[in-house]
């Protein structure tokens, strides 16, 4: 009898779990490594879960892997960094709506000894051009995330292709890009929030920055109910609204490393 009343209070247990977890409301958030390594979702998501009860689970990629997974209805919400390509999203009809949230900037880290002479450079184009000419290492993310879309900008920009030996297309996320350029001792184009919360920088610096063609636009998207109508639309509204909300984005502009303000809320 008493193995049978055991059995009957650990199914009910059971099933208050299931019931538990069903109940949850949660929205499925695709979005950039750069927001997630540097900690900023650690620090604002159980904030926007207290004001409003929903869950936001972070599926971290590059920005051009976030669309994708946005494009195949994957995610309930997207939150990623290339303007130009988050404006075509929208116009072919895969969001409703975009938002300008936060920024920040792109930096250049390289070698202390700096053998491309970039510290002394007088716009992201020279450093770039630099670079090329010493045929100095650099490691690329080569990921079509949202830094390597604006990485090859930058090389264009300088009227530089970059090929050879001395450019390494790694087809990873920032925060292994980062440990790869400090293991080779080579030049990177990072996200300065994931550089500043980076603990294995070896013998690497920041040795560029401050151009403004190195500016760093977030976006949240809303998308559509039409393409995909089985998503939390209702949850993802919730989450998007309270990023550009007055909360949101004082919790964003509260998020500090090491005593550094990493991303600046700019919603309209």
């Amino acid at each position: 009898m008493k193995k049978a009343l055991n059995l009957i209070l650990a199914g009910l247990t059971t099933l208050g779990f299931a019931l538990s977890a069903q109940a949850e409301e949660y929205i499925t958030l695709a979005s950039t490594t750069s927001t997630q390594n540097s900690g900023l979702f650690d620090a604002i998501i159980p904030k926007f879960k207290e004001a409003t009860g929903i869950d936001v689970r972070v599926v971290a990629v590059g920005t051009g892997q976030a669309f994708e997974i946005a494009r195949r209805g994957d995610a309930d919400s997207l939150l990623v960094h290339d303007t130009a390509g988050e404006k075509r999203f929208v116009e072919n009809g895969y969001a409703t709506e975009r938002a300008d949230v936060m920024y920040n900037d792109f930096v250049l880290i390289g070698p202390s000894e700096d053998p491309a002479g970039i510290s002394a450079a007088q716009s992201a184009a020279e450093a770039f051009a630099a670079i090329a000419e010493a045929e100095a290492p650099f490691a690329s993310r080569g990921d079509d995330s949202g830094t390597n879309r604006a990485e090859l900008r930058l090389w264009e920009n300088a009227g530089v292709e970059p090929g050879g030996d001395w450019y390494r297309e790694l087809g990873s996320g920032m925060g292994a890009t980062l440990n790869t350029a400090a293991a080779m001792d080579a030049y990177v184009m990072s996200d300065r929030a994931t550089w500043v919360a980076f603990k294995n920088p070896q013998n690497l610096e920041l040795l560029y920055s401050g151009d403004p063609a190195m500016f760093n636009q977030y976006g949240s998207l809303v998308l559509s109910k039409e393409k995909h109508p089985g998503l939390k639309h209702d949850l993802a509204e919730q989450w998007h609204n309270w990023l550009i909300s007055e909360a949101g984005q004082q919790a964003i502009a509260g998020f500090k490393v090491n005593g550094q303000q990493l991303f600046f809320p700019n919603a309209k």
